[in-house]
């Protein structure tokens, strides 16, 4: 069973076949998937999931802060079901890829006070950008 399944499965949510599928299309490392690509891979599983059923899924995951939205360069939102183990994040600028990445240190601490202009600042937000190997390799050298 899937870290989310298990963590849903935790809370008491109520597992109805479509929401089961959703949460096993988002199983895994390295999940970045559209709403598209989530219903087209849960429709594979169950035929029958709409795709307002698939979009309220995610959007309950979302407030429930079990799957975090993430944003990229305008580009349609992704859903991670990483939400439990703080990480940031490393885009392809050619694909769109997104894998999880882990820094050493905090980017909390690495502000300055200097640059924080009094704000209480509680998160920060990293995203590494550069060419996956596919897309280096595709544009030469």
């Amino acid at each position: 069973m899937s870290d989310l399944l298990q963590r849903l499965r935790g809370r008491g949510w109520r597992m109805t076949a479509q929401r089961r599928v959703v949460a096993e299309v988002l199983a895994g490392e390295h999940v970045h998937l559209t709403a598209d690509e989530v219903l087209a891979q849960a429709t594979a599983r169950l035929p029958e999931i709409s795709r307002a059923t698939v979009y309220n899924t995610l959007g309950e995951l979302v407030l429930l802060g079990e799957v975090i939205e993430v944003t990229t360069d305008g580009r349609a939102k992704r859903y991670d079901p990483n939400a439990h183990r703080p990480h940031q994040h490393l885009v392809c600028s050619g694909c769109g890829t997104i894998r999880d990445v882990h820094p050493s240190g905090d980017p909390l601490s690495d502000l300055p006070d200097s640059e924080r202009f009094g704000y209480a600042v509680s998160a920060a937000e990293v995203t590494y950008r550069g060419r996956c190997p596919g897309c280096a390799t595709e544009q030469g050298p």
